[in-house]
């Protein structure tokens, strides 16, 4: 029977010993990563337009921008354009400088003023989208700052990639774990890498009519996750 001091030296060496036990077991482990893409049509767009104008008098020229906004917000309207659907995002002044000569001397002085207003219009029909453009440019649109397409259904087609993500992880890591003559255990850690993607990439058929061409092409979405699998010695003949 064992004595008091030789119980206790046994456990100890026991508990010394477990943590290179678990660091072999943690070493069985493969890292995958899973991912998933899809191009979809993008069915809304956003467009960034204004007005800008220049007179001698700042008030003379924020007065103009105003106006031809007013006609500009108002086209829209009629083109079915929802008030929800357009935002101002920049007013702005400033003054403009010239160069001028007095007595001889080369200098530069306020000449007038530059007002402009600028919208964020949100688009719903891009079947539309030419005809829309040009009536904002004959209602008096005079600038342009950049048209984006985006996919209104994006959550919904991301849940699903993030599920085939999953997916492919798996049949990458029975892969991996097979052709090592190993068999896959449990899923020890995922990370979700979240969404990627959506950038125009592939050009749709331009639109045929008089009105603005526009090529809303397709977004290509992706997803990925990174999971870790154990690993373990397979329980029956290969």
């Amino acid at each position: 029977m064992l004595n008091t001091k030789t119980a206790a030296l046994m456990l100890a060496g026991a508990v010394a010993l477990a943590p290179f036990s678990l660091s072999a077991e943690e070493l069985r482990q493969i890292h995958v990563t899973g991912e998933a893409t899809t191009d979809v049509a993008p069915d809304q767009a956003y467009i960034t337009l204004g007005v800008r104008a220049q007179a001698k008098e700042a008030g003379a020229a924020m007065e103009q921008v105003s106006a031809r906004m007013n006609e500009v917000m108002t086209s829209l309207g009629e083109s079915g354009i929802d008030a929800k659907d357009m935002q101002t995002q920049q007013i702005s002044m400033h003054p403009v400088w010239s160069q001028v000569k007095h007595d001889g001397v080369d200098g530069r002085e306020v000449t007038g003023f530059e007002a402009s207003n600028l919208l964020r219009v949100t688009l719903h029909d891009l079947d539309a989208m030419g005809g829309v453009l040009d009536d904002v440019l004959d209602a008096g649109a005079n600038e342009f700052r950049g048209l984006t397409f985006s996919y209104s259904k994006r959550d919904a087609a991301e849940d699903l990639l993030r599920t085939q993500a999953v997916e492919n992880a798996f049949k990458k890591a029975r892969q991996l774990a097979e052709a090592s003559g190993m068999a896959l255990g449990s899923v020890r850690e995922i990370r979700d890498g979240g969404p990627a993607g959506g950038a125009p990439m592939m050009a749709m058929e331009m639109a045929r009519s008089s009105d603005m061409p526009v090529s809303p092409g397709s977004l290509s979405l992706s997803h990925s996750v990174s999971v870790t699998f154990d690993i373990k010695e397979p329980s029956g003949p290969n």
